[in-house]
């Protein structure tokens, strides 16, 4: 490996940045992808490889493709929660054993409690003040929960301007209706809210906080990984 190469992926590591190192099997050229762009090594990938080492990254997945080993290096998988509610009760310890690093926020203090989420990365503040501070990149899905237009709103304005690969607010098809004119009004880039899942979760029939836990888990994978074969 190049020096030139191994400096650009030890930094895109210690930044945490979504990174592919490409290399030609029969001659050893290189390609280092970060955040999509190459930015180091001898070798100028075609579309084809490009899109083969997005697939990659998605897939959590290093593998070999016509001649070239794709090896991935991806930050962890982030879940933001806004809201220490019912739901997230259920939905925190399943996102967990999915490998997901979870952090809960709500303000209040009854709710984000070591009590109700032991051993939980809970942040008892302003959701949007922590959002802002999280940094949410394409690794993190967020999920809103609280139903307080208060605390859910300013949270989804900050995470519809990040990389975020899915976001998702509770709420029926008319509170989700209420909620993108308000973050119209606020200012929010229609197209971007139109990607709220909202009513949040995959259309399970989901009735009880676990199981609508379940639901958002699953919206959260296909959102991630994509429908199985395609």
């Amino acid at each position: 490996m190049k020096r030139s190469v191994l400096e650009q992926l030890q930094a895109a590591r210690d930044a945490v940045l979504p990174t592919v190192l490409i290399t030609h099997l029969a001659d050893g050229a290189q390609a280092l992808i970060v955040k999509g762009e190459v930015v180091a090594g001898d070798l100028v990938p075609d579309t084809a490889l490009k899109t083969a080492a997005d697939d990659c990254l998605r897939q959590d997945k290093s593998r070999t493709v016509d001649g070239y080993f794709l090896q991935i290096f991806n930050p962890p998988l982030r879940l933001i929660v806004i809201g220490a509610v019912h739901i997230a009760q259920a939905l925190v310890p399943m996102a967990t054993l999915a490998g997901y690093a979870v952090t809960v926020i709500d303000p209040r203090g009854a709710w984000a409690s070591e009590a109700r989420f032991p051993g939980v990365n809970v942040i008892q503040d302003w959701p949007e003040e922590v959002m802002i501070a999280q940094k949410p990149d394409r690794r993190t899905a967020i999920v809103a929960l609280t139903h307080d237009p208060k605390l859910d709103d300013p949270a989804l304005a900050v995470a519809l301007k990040s990389d975020a690969f899915y976001i998702g607010a509770l709420g029926s098809k008319k509170t989700a209706t209420a909620r993108a004119e308000r973050l119209k009004q606020s200012g929010s880039d229609p197209d971007a809210i139109a990607g709220i899942d909202g009513p949040i979760g995959l259309n399970i029939g989901a009735v009880s906080p676990a199981e609508i836990a379940v639901s958002i888990l699953a919206k959260m994978t296909l959102a991630l990984r994509g429908p199985k074969g395609g």
